[in-house]
């Protein structure tokens, strides 16, 4: 199987963490949605990311598609619970990572793609806003959790996810526990992060100029 993506994307890298953490090989297609953007989208139109081609030229779109994949295929080793009110937080905790992730995506791109003097401020204070609204709701829940793995008591998706995308977001707004005191969460990030799959996916994001 081929790995569309760049570790430093949050979606990407909680799906090549999965994938090491179930024991299933693939390579890796390490293509930036900037320079090779013509190339993903031989493989999703969209030409967005992470993109997992199969071995049959099958392609799944979407991380959390594919993260739904790789836990059928995984059987009782899957990320997530199966069913229940275990599955719905579970859920809950990952989309809210996610939708956190979006915004600071946004706030790149901003940076990123858009001219100095075309930005627009009070959308960049909005998406801001919106980041540290979803750093609090996952502070609260890593807080709940006094030092435990977020679901039960071994480490899952949601795990994965807070994690790659609280470091994303300290990488891209270049947070530091005296201006982002978020105690649980570099917690869990720190717990996290010295674990094998977590060390082999870490590429520090680029942050553009401002």
């Amino acid at each position: 199987m081929l790995l569309i993506g760049m570790f430093d994307s949050p979606f990407v890298r909680r799906v090549a963490i999965a994938m090491k953490m179930l024991d299933i090989a693939f390579e890796h297609g390490n293509w930036s949605v900037g320079k090779d953007f013509d190339q993903i989208r031989k493989y999703n139109p969209l030409g967005r990311v992470p993109a997992l081609v199969m071995d049959d030229g099958e392609v799944l779109i979407e991380s959390a598609a594919i993260l739904d994949y790789l836990d059928e295929r995984a059987g009782s080793q899957a990320l997530l619970p199966r069913s229940g009110a275990l599955r719905r937080e579970a859920l809950r905790i990952m989309v809210t990572a996610t939708g956190t992730a979006e915004k600071g995506v946004s706030m790149v791109y901003e940076r990123a793609f858009r001219p100095a003097e075309k930005r627009h401020q009070p959308w960049v204070d909005r998406c801001n806003t919106q980041v540290h609204g979803g750093l609090q709701q996952l502070e609260k829940i890593c807080a709940t959790r006094n030092g435990q793995w977020l679901i039960g008591n071994s480490l899952t998706q949601p795990d994965i996810t807070v994690a790659c995308v609280f470091i994303f977001l300290r990488d891209t707004m270049q947070l530091s526990q005296d201006n982002a005191p978020y105690p649980a969460l570099w917690a869990h990030a720190q717990r996290c992060e010295i674990l094998p799959a977590f060390q082999a996916t870490y590429v520090p994001f680029f942050v553009p100029n401002s």
